[in-house]
C-alpha cells in the first residue's frame, strides 16, 4: 500500500524511500487502523501522519501539548507546501483557520488536548470532514510516563465519539509498562503497536563525576561546534553558565520558568534560528523544540527519570549528523532523588525505585552505555556499540572491597553523622582540632588508609551511595544504607571504574562533524541559507537541512532537475529557493575556475 505513497514522498519532502517502521506505521493508517507508533527521535515520526493528511481526503487533527512544538511543526509543514494550521490560545487568527477548516481548505490542524478536550472543539469538528487523529507525544497520556498530562486522559472521549476515525499515537519514549498503558488509555488494539528500535546510533553518550563542572562544561562547549543545549538543575545555575559560557565569545541564553514569557520566546526563537548558540535550560525547556541540528546535550546532574534522560538527549542529532550527550553526575543528585521517593505515591514507588537503579546502572557501568540504556526499553542490543565513552575507551575497573568496608566501619564508627571530608580525615589520620575533640583519634579506624588507597575515597564513597549502601542525613552526614550490611559481611565485592585523569583540553571543533567547514561553496550555501531565513522569518532549518547543503557541495547541480534529484529537496522548496541556491553554486564555481 505504501508504494503508491512513493511519489507523494517524493514530490513533496524530496526522498525516494521510507525510513525505518515508517512504511508499517503508514501501512495501518492508510488502512484506516489504530496505531502506537514507538519511534526514535529524528526516525520521521511527523511524516507518519503529514503523508496520510495530504493523500487522504479531508483534515487529520494533530494534538500536540506544547504550542512551541506545533508552531515550529507549523513552519516545516508549510515549507514542503502542506495547508496547516494552529488553533492555540497564542494565534490571533482564530476565526480564519475556523474558516479554513470548514472549508476543507487545511490537510492538518494542530491542537493542544487542553483544547481537545472541550465540547466546543467537538463541535466544531462535527462540521468538518476528519481523515486521521494524531496524537504526538503520546506517553503524555500515561501517569507511568515521564512528562504525565492530565488533560491527554480527556482524550479518549472525543476518539470514541469519532469513532469510524483512525487514530495514530506517537511517542519516542515509552517502556513496556507505558506502552500498554498508552493502548488502553487512548482505546488502541495490542496488535496496534508499532515498535521501532530505539537506537540513535550518532549519539555519542558520555558520562563523567562532577569534577570542577565549569571547567568540564567549558571543555565540551569549546570542542564542540554548533547548537548545544545545557541542562541544569536549578534556574540560577542557568543564568550563571548561560553569562559565563558568553564570556567566552560563543553566543549562549538562558531558559527556565521564572524568566519573563518574552524573554523565553525570544530566547527561544534565537536558539532555534542559530547555527552555533548554546541554550542553558532546566527541563522547562525541550518538548517543545524540533530543532534537527543541535550537535550536543549535556546534563550538568541528573535527569530525572531514564526515560527523561533518553528523550533529552534524543534532542541532539535529529537531523542524522553526529552529535554528542555528556552527562556530568554527583553521588548527592542519587541522594535527592531517594528523597523524592518518599513523596511518590505507593503506586508507582517500584516503578519509580526500578527507573533510578536503572539510571544508576547506566552511570555506574563499565560496559557499553547504549547498552545498558536499550535493555531498559526491553531490546536485546549487542555487547558493545562502539559510539560510547566506555567502548570507545575501556575504561580500567578496581576492585574496592576492602577499602569500601573500611569507610563503612568509619560511618558507623563516627556514629553515622559526618560527611566525607570527615571521614576522609579518621581514615588518613588526619590529626585537627575536630578529630582530637571528638576523641576519632583513638578509634580502631583512624590512620588505616594508605596514600595510594585515599585518592579513591571519594569514588569509592560516591558508588556506595549509588548502590544504596550510604544514605545522607538530614544534616548532610552519612548512615548507612540498606544495603551496606552485605558489604560488610562479604557477601558482596564493591568495584569502580578508576577515576580519570585529566586531560588537556582539545581545540574546539576537533570532533567529528561531517560538515565541510572552510569549503568556500559550501560557506557560501550556509550564508545563503541564513539570508533566505531571516527574510522569510524562520530557522535556516526549515530551508535545508546542513546534508542537503553537503550535498549540494559535494555534487554542484547545475539546474533545477538536478537539484530536484537531491535527498530532502522536494518540490515547493525547489520552486521556492532553488535559484537562490543554484546562483550560488554557479558563483563559486567560477569564481574557483577563474583562480585556478
Amino acid at each position: 500500500m505504501t508504494e503508491a505513497l512513493l511519489p507523494l514522498l517524493k514530490s513533496t519532502f524530496g526522498y525516494s524511500s521510507f525510513r525505518g517502521v515508517q512504511d508499517q506505521v503508514l501501512d495501518r493508517v492508510m488502512a484506516r487502523q489504530n496505531t502506537l507508533a514507538v519511534m526514535p527521535t529524528g526516525s520521521g515520526k511527523s511524516l507518519c501522519y503529514q503523508l496520510p493528511a495530504l493523500a487522504n481526503k479531508g483534515t487529520a487533527i494533530v494534538i500536540s501539548p506544547l504550542i512551541a512544538l506545533m508552531h515550529d511543526q507549523l513552519r516545516s509543514a508549510e515549507a514542503v507546501g502542506i495547508r496547516a494550521a494552529t488553533l492555540t490560545s497564542a494565534d490571533s487568527n482564530r476565526a480564519e483557520t475556523i474558516a479554513r477548516l470548514k472549508a476543507g481548505e487545511l490537510d492538518l490542524l494542530y491542537a493542544a488536548p487542553e483544547r481537545a478536550s472541550q465540547s466546543h472543539f467537538r463541535e466544531l469538528l462535527e462540521q468538518t470532514d476528519i481523515s486521521l487523529f494524531a496524537i504526538d507525544e503520546a506517553h503524555c497520556v500515561s501517569e507511568w510516563g515521564h512528562d504525565f498530562r492530565p488533560d491527554y486522559r480527556l482524550l479518549r472521549p472525543l476518539l470514541d465519539h469519532f469513532g469510524t476515525v483512525p487514530r495514530l499515537a506517537l511517542t519516542a519514549t515509552a517502556d513496556s509498562h507505558t506502552r500498554d498503558d498508552i493502548l488502553v488509555q487512548l482505546g488502541i488494539e495490542q496488535d496496534g503497536l508499532v515498535l521501532a528500535g530505539f537506537d540513535r546510533p550518532n549519539i555519542r553518550y558520555s558520562m563523567s563525576p562532577r569534577a570542577g563542572l565549569s571547567r568540564q562544561i567549558g571543555d565540551l562547549v569549546d570542542r564542540i561546534p554548533g547548537p548545544g543545549i545545557i541542562y541544569t538543575q536549578t534556574r540560577a545555575a542557568t543564568e550563571k553558565m548561560a553569562e559565563r559560557i558568553a564570556s567566552t565569545g560563543r553566543s549562549a541564553r538562558a531558559y527556565h520558568a521564572g524568566l519573563p514569557p518574552e524573554v523565553r520566546q525570544q530566547n527561544q526563537h534565537d536558539f532555534v534560528a542559530s547555527e552555533d548558540m548554546v541554550m542553558v535550560a532546566t527541563i522547562a525547556f525541550g518538548m517543545g523544540i524540533d530543532k534537527p541540528d543541535v550537535r550536543f546535550v549535556a546534563h550538568a546532574g541528573l535527569p530525572k527519570s531514564i526515560e527523561a534522560y533518553y528523550q533529552e538527549t534524543g534532542r541532539a542529532g535529529r537531523d542524522g549528523d553526529p552529535a554528542e550527550a555528556h552527562m556530568f553526575w554527583g553521588a548527592e543528585d542519587f541522594a535527592r532523588a531517594r528523597q523524592r521517593l518518599g513523596e511518590i505515591d505507593e503506586t508507582r514507588l517500584e516503578s519509580e525505585r526500578a527507573r533510578l537503579a536503572a539510571l544508576g546502572g547506566l552511570v555506574e557501568t563499565a560496559g557499553c552505555r547504549r547498552a545498558i540504556l536499550l535493555k531498559h526499553f526491553g531490546e536485546n542490543p549487542p555487547p558493545q556499540c562502539g559510539n560510547c565513552d566506555n567502548c570507545l575507551n575501556a575504561p580500567a575497573t578496581r576492585n574496592v572491597t576492602e577499602l569500601a568496608r573500611k569507610f563503612l566501619s568509619a560511618v558507623y564508627r563516627t556514629g553515622q553523622s559526618f560527611g566525607v571530608t570527615h571521614l576522609e580525615a579518621v581514615l588518613t589520620g588526619r590529626q585537627d582540632e575536630k578529630i582530637l575533640s571528638r576523641g576519632h583519634d583513638q578509634l580502631s579506624v583512624f590512620d588505616i588508609v594508605d596514600q595510594e588507597e585515599a585518592a579513591l575515597i571519594k569514588p569509592v564513597s560516591r558508588s556506595l551511595l549509588l548502590r544504596d549502601a550510604l544514605r545522607n542525613t538530614e544534616h548532610g552526614g552519612l548512615m548507612f544504607g540498606p544495603e551496606a550490611r552485605k558489604i560488610l559481611k562479604g557477601e558482596e565485592e564493591v568495584a569502580i571504574v578508576e577515576p580519570p585523569k585529566r586531560s588537556s583540553r582539545k581545540r574546539r571543533g576537533s570532533s567529528a562533524s561531517p560538515n565541510p567547514v572552510g569549503d568556500p561553496l559550501f560557506d557560501a550555501l550556509r550564508r545563503k541559507r541564513m539570508e533566505l531565513a531571516k527574510e522569510l522569518g524562520v530557522p535556516p532549518y526549515v530551508i535545508f537541512h546542513d546534508s542537503v547543503l553537503r550535498d549540494m557541495t559535494g555534487l554542484k547541480p547545475d539546474s533545477l532537475s538536478a537539484l530536484g534529484e537531491l535527498p530532502g529537496v522536494g518540490a515547493a522548496k525547489l520552486e521556492k529557493h532553488g535559484d537562490a541556491f543554484l546562483a550560488v553554486i554557479r558563483d563559486v564555481t567560477e569564481a574557483e575556475q577563474m583562480n585556478i
